[in-house]
């Protein structure tokens, strides 16, 4: 949550984008809302810069929604791309190298998220979530050919190498993967920003596995810019299917 929604701003709007209203709810509402089936068990970390009051709201939306496991880090300046705000949060939090890390937009609604139930899950050393699309504004994943798994030989950052696109859910089985895979990219650079999807091929070239988990168009909304949002607005009911508790 550290970008500075540029756009959103450039169209006259006062608010970040994920404070903004949405059906009775704010974006970020619905947004974290995708992982209502994790509420109960899973640490949620979020990572923000303090504009506009949002260490407190986070902290209110957090206990309206019921997460039982939730910590707010600030950032206190711009960073070089999502990788390095994720890292500063996982460094400010002490994550463990062993601790499992998946990271999502706040932007985007993933409606009634679950973690994949196929076997290659639990063998995983990561994935990213995928659904069939075109364009230049997507990370990319080219699937391995003649395997039993979905397994990725290779990730990019907005250079459509195939028609899987990443609905911006990136999952490592341990962070201590993230940090490195991290460090190899900032010695090697492939972008002027430190994108999370690169990561994966300096996991790849190691001999780790990372896979790709297919879901359907209809499972995800996207709400990053304002077109998508003054649409999110008129269809009420692509926003309404989370489950969250109450």
């Amino acid at each position: 949550m550290a970008g500075l929604s540029r756009r959103f701003t450039s169209a006259g709007y006062q608010l970040p984008k994920y404070m903004l209203p949405l059906h009775g709810r704010s974006v970020f509402a619905h947004a974290v809302g995708s992982f209502a089936a994790q509420f109960g068990n899973t640490h949620f970390l979020f990572i923000a810069r303090d504009v506009a009051g949002t260490k407190m709201f986070l902290r209110q939306e957090c206990a309206a929604l019921g997460i039982a496991h939730a910590t707010v880090v600030i950032l206190d300046r711009e960073t070089a791309g999502q990788a390095e705000t994720v890292e500063l949060g996982l460094n400010d939090t002490g994550a463990a190298d062993g601790e499992p890390a998946t990271i999502f937009n706040i932007d985007t609604f993933r409606h009634q998220f679950r973690f994949p139930d196929a076997p290659w899950f639990a063998q995983t050393d990561g994935y990213l979530e995928v659904f069939r699309g075109s364009g230049a504004n997507w990370s990319y994943v080219v699937p391995a050919v003649g395997t039993r798994e979905p397994l990725v030989t290779r990730a990019t950052e907005k250079i459509p190498i195939s028609d899987l696109c990443c609905s911006g859910l990136y999952h490592f089985a341990r962070s201590e993967d993230f940090r490195s895979a991290l460090a190899k990219e900032r010695s090697q650079p492939s972008l002027t920003e430190l994108y999370v999807a690169p990561l994966y091929n300096h996991l790849i070239a190691s001999g780790k596995h990372i896979h790709y988990h297919i879901v359907p168009l209809e499972a995800i909304t996207f709400c990053g810019v304002p077109a998508e949002y003054e649409a999110a607005l008129v269809k009420g009911h692509a926003v309404d299917s989370n489950s969250v508790p109450s």
